[in-house]
């Protein structure tokens, strides 16, 4: 069960996302990595002199190698492959900039799209704009039929079926986060977003964060990430649905100088690995 959109080097396929199939027995958890992809369709079309930190900067880049030990312990993943500038796959499909897309309906902007990053992102990492052109409503829509839609029938089916199986299903969405906070200061290690203990047992938050604190990193719970758009619409734990969004400080494994694994690589992919036994063995 696989639909693969290839790296920057070659063509995007239909669907935009890659799924390993969990081995050995299959269990209740999908692991999500939904900003991890950088390709970038010709049809961005993005500013002529855009960088590509400015392009690339707010991807969870190289997060779906962080966790692909998770197949091994009974954990299907989803990867998305396509860049976030493309489309942001973590977003509500109705989040349209009327800044950046012509004749988007009246109605209320959320916080997200206000800041310039809706399911089509206005502004890049360096927070500039990403476009010097608008584009049209059909396009925007185009690019949500083509990459969004699929990706969350795709995550929609395995969070399905692990319901089906195991009468719950455990959805961990995987993202990172910058070394430093907006204010220059540094920031957790680690980030749980529960959507304040609406979208998960209490018992796996709390099992998550003494998994991270046992390896001696810093936990927040919420602040300043709660949980994005997958989170809430898979959080409904009356149903047999759980989901939490991890966001990983990228100064635990990511040199952002060369956008490669930094001096920690080995370090983190050890204790994730860590994490991620356990929690697939007994998490509550």
């Amino acid at each position: 069960m696989t639909a693969v959109a290839s790296d920057a080097a070659g063509p995007a396929l239909p669907g935009g996302y890659r799924i390993t199939p969990g081995r050995n027995a299959p269990g209740p958890f999908v692991f999500a990595s939904p900003h991890s992809g950088r390709f970038c369709p010709a049809d961005l079309r993005a500013r002529a002199d855009l960088t590509p930190k400015a392009l690339h900067g707010t991807e969870d880049a190289l997060v779906d190698r962080l966790i692909e030990s998770g197949p091994d312990h009974g954990a299907v993943v989803i990867a998305g492959q396509i860049g976030r500038a493309y489309v942001d796959l973590n977003r509500d499909p109705a989040e349209l900039d009327p800044r950046l897309i012509d004749d988007v309906p009246d109605v209320p902007m959320s916080a997200k799209v206000a800041g310039g990053f809706g399911v089509l992102p206005r502004l890049g990492s360096d927070g500039l704009p990403l476009y010097d052109r608008t584009l049209p409503l059909h396009e925007a829509r185009d690019r949500i039929a083509r990459v969004h839609t699929p990706y969350h029938t795709a995550l929609a089916g395995l969070m399905q079926t692990a319901q089906a199986r195991h009468g719950r299903a455990v959805l961990i969405d995987w993202h990172s986060m910058p070394a430093r906070m907006n204010d220059g200061a540094t920031g957790p290690d680690v980030v749980l977003g529960d959507r304040f203990g609406t979208s998960c047992a209490a018992g796996l938050t709390r099992y998550l964060r003494a998994a991270f604190e046992r390896l001696g990193w810093r936990v927040a719970l919420n602040q300043p990430y709660s949980g994005g758009y997958s989170t809430r619409i898979w959080g409904r734990p009356d149903d047999g649905f759980n989901a939490i969004q991890i966001e990983l400080n990228r100064g635990l494994y990511f040199d952002e100088s060369t956008r490669e694994p930094g001096p920690g690589w080995s370090r983190c992919v050890s204790g994730l690995e860590r994490v991620i036994t356990a929690l697939c063995a007994d998490a509550p």
